[in-house]
Parts: structure tokens; sequence; C-alpha cells
């Protein structure tokens, strides 16, 4: 297992210095749209996509998709600019976080695990509570669990990236009328513990501006690892 600071290197390059790429040429190539230029996952489980380089090649690979597609989510350590053909819809700043406490295979939370049938209810509490990008197959991506309460879905999160030793925490939401139950909190760490168990390290993603999520995300005993750069693409003659 890689260490949650180093990680894989290759020479000072982080495996979740390129997660989107990584994760769709590793362990969820399965769902990788594309070729060694450009991958991005299909539009109905996430919008996220990555390239090898920045070489025009590899940008006009990237055009074809969104294209084909839709507009694709990059997720970079610097800053980047759209070539002809391209325009940004979209920029923010992340920080990506590394879980760094240890380990507790013992804990228990009580939830149910959320499937295909769970779509409909899943959609609707992602798009009021907004954690981010949810779509009706996202799902597929790995093990997402909920709190039902009341007839409904009262809260949620899963997992959704993974690299080798890195697995990402994701759609972390509850509904309004449920906030200040501890629901998130119990979720993220059953979710820990499921990533633990396999000898991995949780890591996720939260906009610099969610302050509120920031200081949730520190007192369950994640850390900052860096600034991460989110740029939203579409294609400019569509």
């Amino acid at each position: 297992m890689p260490d949650a600071v180093t990680g894989n290197t290759t020479g000072d390059a982080h495996v979740l210095d390129r997660v989107v790429w990584n994760a769709l040429a590793g362990r969820q190539r399965r769902f990788a749209l594309g070729d060694g230029r450009a991958r991005r996952f299909p539009a109905a489980i996430a919008p996220f996509a990555a390239i090898d380089d920045t070489s025009p090649a590899s940008f006009d690979a990237l055009r074809g998709l969104i294209a084909a597609h839709g507009p694709a989510a990059l997720v970079t350590p610097d800053e980047m600019e759209p070539p002809a053909g391209l325009s940004a819809i979209r920029r923010a700043t992340l920080l990506q976080m590394i879980w760094q406490r240890t380990f507790d295979p013992a804990h228990e939370s009580e939830h149910v695990p959320l499937g295909e049938a769970d779509v409909p209810d899943m959609l609707a509490l992602t798009a009021a509570a907004q954690p981010g990008p949810f779509g009706p197959r996202t799902f597929e991506l790995g093990h997402y669990i909920g709190v039902r309460s009341e007839g409904r879905l009262a809260a949620m999160a899963g997992q959704r990236m993974q690299v080798d030793g890195f697995t990402e925490i994701s759609a972390v939401c509850v509904d309004a009328a449920f906030r200040r139950q501890g629901l998130a909190a119990r979720l993220i760490r059953s979710l820990i513990a499921t990533i633990g168990a396999r000898a991995e390290t949780p890591f996720l993603h939260v906009l610099t501006t969610n302050q509120v999520a920031i200081e949730r995300y520190l007192a369950l005993g994640f850390v900052v690892r860096r600034e991460m750069h989110l740029l939203v693409l579409e294609d400019a003659h569509a």
C-alpha cells in the first residue's frame, strides 16, 4: 500500500495528482471512453475526463470526446487554458484531502446499501443538496450507502474514483430536514472503515469555498494534501 503522503511515485509525482487519468487507465478502466490521449467517464456516470499531456493531439482527442458525450470536467494540479475549439464553462479550486488517522475496523453504522432501485431517491437528494456531480449511473462506481427515515432517503455517501491504494469518498449529503443529527459523519466513518479494510487510504475533494464541509472533514481525520483545479469544458462550436 502506498504511503498516503508520498503515494505511488515516479519522481515527485503522486498517484492522486492525476487521479482521473490514473482511475480510468487503471482500476476503473472498464468505464473509460477514449484512448491513450484522452479518456473520460460516460456522462451518465460522471463528467470527469483527463488528457495524457497538454499537446494539441491530446486536446484534439478530448475535443472529440466532448463533441460525442458532452461537457467534461478536468481535475488537475495546475490551472489550464483551453485551446481554440473548447470553452471553459466553469472553473473552481478544490482541496484534495486524505485521511490520516488509525483505522477502526470494528466501526459500525446503521445504514442501507444503495443501488439501481434507489437511483430516483439518490438523484432527488443530490439535486437538492448539491454535493457535486451525480448521475443515474454513478452508483456503478462503488459502494454507496444511505440512511432512510420517515419513508425517504435522509442521507447518503459513497465511493467514486479509485486508484492504486486510494479510494475517493463522494456524494456526501443530507436532506435538509435531517441535518444536525450526525448522519454524514456516521456514513463517512463507515466508508473509512470499509476502505481501510482493503488496506487503502480514503481521500476526497471539496470546494475551497465550502468551509463548513472542510471543517467537518478535518474533524473526522482528513488533512489537506494539496489544491487542485477544476475546469469544465464544452465544445465551443456546439
